[in-house]
C-alpha cells in the first residue's frame, strides 16, 4: 500500500503487544506502514520508562522500514551515539530538553541519521524556529508525552498549520510529523493544516481490529 497523498503513517510500538514486538512490526509493514515510531522515555522528562538501544537494535533486524526514534529524554546528547549505531534512521529530541539544540542536531547528521526535533503543547512555535532551516523534520505533540491512548488535543491541527506556514515562508524541506491521539477521525484534519508524518499508537494497536484493518481505516480516511 502507497503513502495516500504523499502523507506517512509511522505506527507507535508504544501501544504494540511487546511479547509478540517482532510479529506486530512485520504485521504493520506488510499493512502498509511506511515508518516504525519508536517512543524513548527516562522517566524524568516524561513520568514514564519505555526502551533503550537494545530494543531499538532488535527492531531494526526485524524490518526495512525507516525507524522514527523519539527520544523523549533529559540530556538526549548523551545517548545520540547509540540510538543511532542501534539503526535508528530519524532521531527526534525534545526542544526543552536540550541546552544546545543547533550542537545536538548537528551530532545527529553526523551520525548519519536524519534530525528531529520535537516541542510539547504548552511549547509556542517560535522557540524552534531558528532550528528550521537545519532539521530534516519538526513534530509537533499533541497530547502531553508519557503515555499511549491519550486524548488528541483540540486545536493541535492550528499550531500545525502555522508550522507549515512557517516552513513554506523559509522554503525549507522540513517534514511535519504529528504525534498523539491520532486516529481515523481526526487524521485528515491534522493532514490538511499540513501534517506530513502521522504517528499513531493505540489507533493502530488495538484489540479491537486488526493491525492491517486499523491502517487502512487510517489511510482510508485521508485518501
Amino acid at each position: 500500500m502507497a503513502e495516500k497523498n504523499g502523507v506517512k503513517l509511522a505506527p507507535s510500538i508504544l501501544s504494540a503487544d511487546f511479547s509478540r514486538l517482532g510479529a506486530q512490526i512485520d504485521e504493520a509493514e506488510k499493512a502498509g506502514a511506511d515508518w516504525i515510531h519508536v517512543d524513548v522515555m527516562d522517566g524524568h522528562f516524561v513520568p514514564n520508562i519505555t526502551i533503550g538501544p537494545a530494543v531499538v537494535k532488535s527492531i531494526r533486524s526485524c524490518t526495512k522500514l525507516p525507524l522514527d526514534v523519539h527520544l523523549m529524554i533529559e540530556s538526549p546528547e548523551k545517548y545520540i551515539k547509540q540510538f543511532a549505531e542501534a539503526g535508528s534512521d530519524i532521531i527526534t529530541v525534545h526542544a526543552e530538553a536540550c541546552k544546545h539544540l543547533h550542537r545536538v542536531v548537528e551530532n545527529i547528521k553526523e551520525l548519519g541519521a536524519k534530525a528531529g526535533v520535537s516541542i510539547n503543547p504548552a511549547t509556542p512555535l517560535e522557540l524552534i524556529y531558528e532550528i528550521l532551516p537545519s532539521i530534516d523534520l519538526m513534530l509537533i505533540m499533541s497530547v502531553n508525552p508519557g503515555f499511549g491512548g491519550q486524548k488528541y488535543i483540540t486545536g493541535s491541527e492550528d499550531k500545525v498549520a502555522r508550522l507549515r506556514k512557517k516552513i513554506d515562508e523559509l522554503g525549507i524541506s522540513c517534514e511535519i510529523e504529528i504525534d498523539g491521539g491520532i486516529t481515523a477521525d481526526n487524521a485528515l484534519k491534522v493532514v490538511n493544516a499540513g501534517a506530513q508524518v502521522l504517528v499513531a499508537g493505540s489507533a493502530v494497536f488495538n484489540k479491537k481490529e486488526t493491525i492491517a484493518e486499523a491502517i487502512a481505516k487510517i489511510k482510508n480516511s485521508i485518501a
